[in-house]
């Protein structure tokens, strides 16, 4: 089943409060950011142990398994970019479609269990090197191949939003919920 990709431009949300999940990014403290993506990666595992993962609550949702791989994903890319940051001069990022990721690796076929492993250990791995960034590099810029400008620091922000907007996905999906071993 193929959904219409989304084409929203996210980068809003480092200035404004999410009106969908809540979130205020501008008013975090960078210290206090790697703790609050780590704190999105727990509830992942109840959601991928439900019998309903692979179920799509409507057409143009994704299913909790397909948002898991996201987010999973999306820990990897973030990690990719903020290294490519530290290492390169003002580096532009590879274009990163999820919807095209999504489609191409099958997300609704793959085993939850993995999943689960994958996207905690990938969460892991980059919130310790945003954590580890010292307070002097936290303004090395790097740029989305849409132009779209960032900084590590705001670069965090605006992935704390993705995996936190997320676990709001999740949450919507409660009712799919039911049976899971919570």
């Amino acid at each position: 089943m193929t959904m219409t990709p989304e084409t929203k431009d996210w980068t809003w949300v480092l200035t404004e409060r999410c009106a969908e999940c809540g979130l205020a990014v501008a008013d975090l403290d960078y210290d206090d950011i790697p703790a609050l993506v780590r704190a999105t990666i727990v509830p992942w595992q109840a959601g991928l142990a439900t019998p309903n993962v692979r179920v799509r609550p409507a057409v143009e949702t994704w299913s909790i398994l397909e948002y898991a791989c996201h987010v999973r994903d999306a820990h990897r890319i973030f990690g990719e970019r903020v290294g490519l940051m530290l290492t390169h001069d003002n580096p532009t990022y590879p274009n990163w479609s999820p919807d095209a990721a999504a489609a191409e690796a099958r997300y609704n076929e793959q085993d939850p269990a993995t999943v689960w492993r994958e996207l905690a250990a990938a969460g892991e791995v980059t919130v310790g090197v945003f954590a580890a960034v010292p307070r002097d590099q936290r303004d090395r810029p790097g740029l989305r191949s849409n132009g779209s400008a960032f900084t590590i620091d705001s670069l965090l922000r605006y992935y704390l939003h993705d995996v936190f907007h997320h676990v709001g996905d999740l949450d919507r999906q409660n009712p799919l919920l039911e049976g899971a071993d919570a």
